[in-house]
């Protein structure tokens, strides 16, 4: 049986592009494009989790939007992981890469450009279809 990783990734929008990193060489999936965000710790909810990744990766402050956008599951060689997302919005600093080899700003109609990790591409394709007001 694969074992199960729960994840949370932040879709942080703002002037109407979608923040978007690079995975580093060294993890799993190297290179590939991700939202930004990370495992759910026990007894953490999703939101909890995600607001704690955002400034551990980050080092920023987000608002998360209260429903969550999209989750998938996807079953990599490593296991299954479980993605849960939410609309995210700047409340204090920049971006700052303590883990990520690069990012970018991303305009909606150009996300499909990146090369992303399989587990994003469902909601990359949501994204790019239903879009998201600021």
């Amino acid at each position: 049986m694969k074992k199960n990783i729960n994840v949370v990734g932040a879709i942080i929008i703002k002037e109407g592009k979608v923040f978007c990193c690079q995975r580093g060489l060294e993890k799993s999936l190297p290179g590939k494009w991700e939202f930004p965000g990370g495992k759910i710790e026990s007894r953490e909810t999703k939101e909890q989790a995600l607001v704690r990744e955002i400034k551990e990766e980050l080092l920023i402050s987000v608002q998360l939007e209260e429903k969550e956008f999209a989750s998938v599951s996807f079953d990599y060689d490593f296991g299954r992981v479980n993605l849960s997302t939410f609309i995210c919005h700047l409340e204090s600093g920049e971006p700052q890469l303590t883990e990520h080899l690069q990012s970018k700003w991303v305009s909606f109609d150009k996300l499909n450009q990146l090369d992303w990790a399989p587990a994003d591409i469902p909601i990359v394709e949501k994204l790019m279809e239903v879009g998201v007001d600021e």
